[in-house]
């Protein structure tokens, strides 16, 4: 299936930034980026279903859940080590509502996986792909899903991202939570080289700033 760029000026599509000639990466939930690794991508995949569903609507705020990031890390390890998987099927035969549950999360869910062929995969292709499928989209932009967690993991040829949504059966304390998430929480000096990688085309067209951060 060809993807065509998204071209929704309200979403806030988050690039994964510059990854080619690093370490392989992985998701170690640390704001420090001066050591690579996939945080930033994972936050921008909420920050874009945040976006999704209150274009779709949605009045409540999609807040991560430790529960449901832990259950999606557990099937991103399995799928990039797996090279048979391919989709929400764990190599133990679980189901993403398995691993929800097995990680102690107490609710409905619902699972997006992407698995690219290479070392890496921008936020922009990530968010494409899951956009312009329907199953995919239908998952993002459902109100109900209030909750998510999301990690990648990365190989030389491999890249998996696993996203998974919740629908708590418990109220939910969101007091002190920063949605959608602070995009340099930890600011160093590897903050300008991502930001000038990830809007260098809107630069040089003289456009500023990027389309994703003019006032709405």
């Amino acid at each position: 299936m060809l993807y065509q760029p998204l071209a929704l000026p309200a979403l806030a599509v988050v690039a994964a930034g510059a990854f080619l000639g690093t370490p392989v990466l992985h998701a170690d939930n640390d704001n420090n980026t001066l050591i690579p690794n996939n945080k930033r991508l994972n936050d921008g995949v909420v920050a874009n279903v945040f976006t999704i569903q209150h274009q779709a609507g949605c009045t409540n705020d999609v807040r991560i859940s430790p529960q449901l990031q832990r259950a999606a890390q557990w099937h991103a390890n399995d799928l990039r080590d797996n090279r048979s998987l391919d989709g929400d099927i764990g190599s133990d035969g679980s189901t993403a509502q398995d691993r929800a549950n097995a990680a102690g999360y107490r609710g409905q869910v619902a699972e997006t996986v992407a698995i690219h062929p290479a070392i890496a995969i921008s936020g922009v292709d990530l968010i494409n792909r899951w956009y312009y499928d329907p199953a995919s989209f239908a998952v993002m932009s459902d109100c109900a899903n209030s909750q998510i967690g999301v990690w990648s993991e990365n190989r030389m040829d491999r890249t998996v991202v696993v996203a998974v949504y919740g629908q708590p059966q418990d109220p939910v304390d969101t007091a002190g939570q920063n949605i959608p998430l602070d995009p340099s929480p930890d600011y160093d000096a590897s903050d300008e080289l991502e930001f000038g990688n990830s809007w260098w085309a809107w630069i040089l067209r003289g456009v500023y700033p990027p389309s994703s951060l003019l006032p709405k």
